[in-house]
């Protein structure tokens, strides 16, 4: 036996280990003495030489990732960076990226989900620094995974390795979502009426993007159910006289993509833009238009769009001021013509622009009021001992006080007659 120990009952040196509960131990083959207890330790030779060994290095806590692992993981990497036939330069930065953050003892010990989600987030921020276009969402469906999770997990790896990430160009996130829409070949699930040639609908949603951007349907929000507004509005406006009757959930349907939920109401907000820069064009006045009849004439309203959008909504203070300069010398060149004998009729003041201002304060949301706290005092109240000094306020109403409660308390001493 290895360092020559014996029992110290029986003096006997046939000592074995026992694994008890999953805990080696050393006992006497003859007497059934146990020579060593409660040491987690490693081999027999550890045993020998008392060498305890801590349970963080038992459990293998400070081990680096197995290679199989390791090669599983950056394989996964590899296939999805030429699923999206992405550059081989882009692969050995995901690659990279990949094994900084999973050397992090945060990321080792995350869930699976988490794991597997970090592959996408990997990929994703190699495409936004190269200013790749790549949406969150396409990698989400790619490698089946929950968006709430692969944002959270997203912007925990940028922080951890302290990465500079831009954000995507809305011009290029335009372009890349919709090249995906099925609606530029006919097919048997696309009448032919509504195919459309893919430049000309490009073009005219980036054109109702930007106006989106100018009027403030874009700041805050996210951005793809305004693309998705934007791009069925183009897809109508194109070609109106067979597209008006389709809605936005069949046109969805069509170019196979998902509607996303704010998108109605994004809609909804467009076509309010529209409508007001459609009511400073003098030969579109007189029609009248409504939310259905202005896609009609959206080409015109792109046209002139930076001209319309100044002279539908106000913008600032400046020209506000200058307008009521303006109207006062109106007024007063008025007064100094009212003596002459023609009695002209007084023109209006013309009626001022809207606000340019984001819909969260345009329409703010309803805030409860508190309700306020019911009062039951009636004034017939007993007042305190303690609290009646401060209703005390000449040296004449303490004496009177104190005369009166020395009164009181004479009254409560006299017998009672009856």
């Amino acid at each position: 036996m290895p360092g020559g120990r014996r029992c110290p009952d029986c003096d006997s040196t046939e000592l074995v280990e026992d694994s008890h509960y999953s805990q080696s131990q050393l006992v006497c083959s003859d007497c059934g003495c146990v020579i060593t207890e409660g040491v987690l330790t490693t081999t027999f030779a550890d045993e020998g030489h008392l060498r305890e060994v801590t349970y963080s290095q038992s459990t293998g806590e400070n081990e680096q990732v197995s290679r199989s692992q390791q090669r599983r993981c950056l394989r996964r990497v590899r296939d999805l960076c030429r699923v999206l036939q992405l550059p081989s330069t882009f692969e050995d930065t995901a690659v990279a990226y990949y094994q900084q953050a999973y050397r992090h003892s945060g990321i080792r010990a995350a869930r699976l989900q988490k794991k597997e989600v970090l592959v996408g987030c990997c990929v994703l921020i190699t495409c936004r620094q190269h200013n790749w276009p790549l949406t969150m969402g396409t990698i989400c469906t790619l490698i089946y995974a929950d968006l709430d999770v692969f944002s959270g997990t997203y912007m925990q790896i940028v922080k951890l390795l302290g990465l500079d990430v831009p954000s995507l160009c809305l011009a290029d996130l335009v372009k890349t979502y919709c090249s995906s829409f099925r609606l530029f070949q006919a097919s048997p699930s696309v009448p032919a009426k509504y195919v459309e040639d893919k430049e000309k609908m490009l073009s005219r949603t980036l054109q109702l993007v930007e106006l989106a951007n100018e009027t403030w349907l874009v700041t805050g929000r996210h951005p793809l159910p305004v693309i998705t507004a934007a791009t069925f509005l183009a897809w109508q406006s194109l070609q109106p006289s067979g597209r008006l009757t389709c809605s936005l959930a069949r046109f969805c349907k069509l170019a196979n993509v998902d509607l996303p939920y704010p998108a109605t109401s994004r809609l909804q907000e467009l076509l309010a833009v529209l409508l007001q820069m459609a009511e400073q064009l003098a030969w579109l006045q007189i029609l009248k238009l409504n939310k259905r009849s202005v896609v009609k004439h959206i080409g015109d309203l792109l046209q002139h769009r930076h001209t319309l959008v100044r002279k539908a909504f106000r913008d600032g203070t400046a020209e506000m001021e200058a307008c009521e300069r303006e109207v006062q010398g109106q007024r007063q060149g008025e007064e100094e013509v009212g003596d002459s004998s023609l009695d002209l009729p007084v023109r209006k003041r013309p009626a001022s622009p809207a606000l340019l201002l984001p819909p969260c304060m345009l329409k703010p949301p309803k805030q409860l009021r508190p309700t306020p706290p019911v009062c039951t005092v009636t004034g017939d109240e007993n007042i305190s001992d303690s609290e009646i000094e401060q209703y005390l306020r000449t040296p004449e109403e303490v004496r009177d006080f104190q005369r009166a409660q020395a009164a009181g308390q004479a009254a409560k001493s006299l017998p009672n007659p009856l």
